[in-house]
């Protein structure tokens, strides 16, 4: 089973913290989750993948969707705490060149403070 917490950080930017494997079996659980994000306000959607054991091809969709969708709208989707398993997987498809990653909250907070502003 996938557990996933979703906590809105400012406005329009949510930590979004899944905990298990992210498989076929367990992606649309995420899905649904990032769906509804993207029917609010979100301009940003930060992934916290530090509890995340295993991502298939079918998580990485998911977050990739969440990405383009975010693009339309001048939004972005942000990756942190990446487990080195799950890391490769993304360097292996080549997705990390177009995602932010960051080693830690602190990493994140000092990119999304300069971002808005920016403003």
């Amino acid at each position: 089973m996938l557990k996933i917490t979703v906590h809105e950080k400012t406005v329009g930017v949510f930590t979004v913290s899944p905990e298990g494997s992210i498989d076929t079996n367990t992606y649309t659980i995420l899905e649904n989750r990032i769906d509804s994000l993207l029917k609010s306000e979100a301009t940003v959607i930060v992934f916290d993948l530090s509890a995340v054991t295993f991502i298939s091809s079918a998580g990485i969709r998911v977050i990739l969707k969440a990405q383009k969708a975010l693009k339309q709208r001048n939004g972005k989707v942000v990756l942190m705490n990446l487990q080195l398993q799950v890391k490769k997987v993304f360097e292996i498809i080549n997705a990390l060149p177009s995602l932010s990653v960051f080693a830690s909250i602190e990493e994140l907070d000092q990119y999304l403070d300069h971002i808005q502003r920016g403003r």
